[in-house]
């Protein structure tokens, strides 16, 4: 059975300092090399001095303005110094922050500033103008924090060069504390806010950087939102080595291809849809800088991963499977990638993964079972919903009867096996969710809006596979066709691109089981392979 090394481990203990909460990476690696870059954004550069010193800065700034332990500071801007600064600023104060995808329309922000309670809003004169309408209705939020101009908002509204300066008080969070909340879409419903603790994203950042190698020398091109775990893990995890990010917002996948040049990047991370089409483009030699790429939210199709191997014959691949709820489950070490085709690979250092019988007990090599993740990595469970953390937050299996205190597990809902070398296969989701460009996607989230248009009678939404997306939302419909253009419409100015329906298929009647409701196992079944002579 294959084994995974600890010989790395030594390298990312950060001396002898304890790390309890997550601003420390910043202020640790400021510490040891103060002047060295640790924030790249177009043309500028913050070393590690000046990225704690407007951390700090920051911090004080919103105690100043009565921010209290635990109270969430949410930040809804592109990738910018700003962001970062927010971010880790509200965990120096001892606020939870929450970042929010710039993808998201008002309505869906709307609904996670209410749902989190969020204190105070960081964002731009530009994006507040757009949540008019919203900001009205949020209850507890006291203010909003424009990073550029002033505007006229129905709420008081400071711009970022006018903030009141004041030190920082000392810390007083723990490290069981909850430090991120970070928004995903379930099988059903609303996005819901996973609670992430302090020690959650710090054993991340260490877990991730000891099987990558991370050094100080390394350089990662951050072009993932923020708001995925995966997306955030490259600022903890470049922050805990002292090596520095790159901050991009791409508009086209050749502009990625231009920053690894420019800003000479060793480390970059993907999903499956940007690694396609950076498959398909030519990589110019001063390209040809990269260390390692690594790959989640979503299976990576062989002959891309081939054709990214060519591109970037220096560079090693790392093939991983996470979840929110968890950060990182599996990692598929790059020497095993050509024997072990598809797996998911093996647990991640400071977590056991599990495959486990609907009974609870443990599978047998080659037999189907839920993924079930354990460790230091398991999150705290979703914000102010204690029926859906009871469904997923579940004892871990097989603790014995008489332990005293129960440790919770996160029961991922996804059918995986192990092979007889201990590596992991994914099999499908037992939920109705979607996974499209990485994006975790709820489709009773679309079938609701589509119905509130009041253009249509019944909709359902189902997902197919995609050579592109990996999976992609279908509208099943029935109701008068002619109004299709206004209903995609409608749905564009309510919902992000990545939840637009690529196929609207019209029928006189959804087919039901015999409980009466949508059979959705058909259907998925009917439209699986739809794209596949797209």
């Amino acid at each position: 059975m294959w084994r995974e090394s600890g010989k790395l481990a030594a390298v990312f203990q950060p001396g002898r300092t304890m790390l309890t909460r997550l601003y420390q990476l910043i202020e640790h690696s400021c510490s040891r090399t103060a002047g060295a870059p640790a924030l790249m954004w177009r043309d500028q550069t913050l070393d590690y001095a000046q990225l704690w010193t407007q951390v700090e800065a920051f911090a004080g700034s919103l105690q100043a303005l009565g921010v209290q332990r635990n109270e969430r500071i949410a930040v809804y801007l592109p990738k910018q110094p700003e962001t970062v600064i927010a971010l880790f600023g509200s965990n120096r104060a001892d606020a939870v922050f929450v970042p929010v995808n710039p993808q998201l329309k008002a309505l869906q922000v709307g609904h996670i500033l209410r749902d989190a309670g969020v204190r105070w809003l960081v964002t731009s004169a530009q994006r507040a103008s757009q949540l008019t309408d919203i900001l009205d209705g949020c209850a507890g939020l006291a203010g909003v924090i424009l990073v550029d101009k002033t505007a006229e908002l129905p709420i008081r509204t400071i711009v970022w060069a006018e903030l009141p300066v004041a030190p920082p008080q000392p810390s007083k969070a723990l490290d069981c504390d909850m430090a991120a909340l970070l928004y995903t879409s379930g099988s059903t419903g609303q996005p819901k806010g996973v609670m992430l603790s302090q020690r959650n994203l710090l054993v991340g950042a260490q877990s991730v950087a000891e099987y990558l190698g991370n050094t100080a020398e390394d350089r990662l091109l951050a072009v993932l939102p923020l708001s995925f775990d995966y997306g955030l893990s490259q600022l903890t995890t470049a922050f805990l080595c002292g090596g520095s990010v790159v901050l991009l917002d791409y508009l086209l996948p050749r502009d990625v291809i231009k920053a690894v040049a420019r800003y000479r990047i060793t480390g970059l991370a993907g999903v499956p849809p940007l690694w396609q089409q950076l498959a398909e483009l030519e990589w110019p030699n001063e390209a040809r800088c990269l260390r390692y790429f690594t790959n989640s939210g979503g299976r990576l199709p062989a002959a891309t991963l081939q054709a990214l191997r060519a591109a970037q014959p220096q560079a090693l691949p790392y093939l991983m499977y996470g979840l929110t709820e968890a950060f990182r489950s599996t990692w598929l070490p790059p020497q095993q990638i050509d024997d072990k085709p598809g797996s998911i690979g093996v647990a991640i250092p400071n977590a056991e993964v599990l495959v486990v019988r609907e009974d609870g007990s443990l599978c047998e090599s080659g037999e189907e079972g839920e993924l079930v993740h354990r460790g230091a990595l398991v999150g705290m469970g979703y914000w102010n919903d204690p029926s859906r953390t009871a469904e997923r937050f579940r004892p871990a299996p097989c603790q014995p009867q008489e332990q005293p205190s129960v440790e919770l597990a996160v029961w991922s809902g996804d059918r995986v096996y192990r092979d007889a070398d201990g590596f992991m296969f994914f099999v499908g989701r037992r939920d109705e969710q979607i996974k499209c460009s990485g994006y975790r996607i709820s489709p009773d989230e679309i079938e609701q809006t589509l119905l509130e248009s009041g253009l249509l009678d019944e909709a359902v939404i189902t997902g197919a596979e995609h050579v592109t997306l990996g999976q992609a939302p279908i509208a099943i419909l029935r109701g008068n066709r002619a109004n299709e253009a206004q209903l995609q419409a409608w749905l564009k100015s309510r919902l992000p691109n990545y939840m637009q329906p690529q196929a609207w298929i019209w029928c006189e009647s959804i087919p039901r089981n015999a409980n009466g409701k949508y059979d959705r196992s058909l259907l998925r079944q009917r439209y699986a392979r739809l794209f596949d002579n797209a």
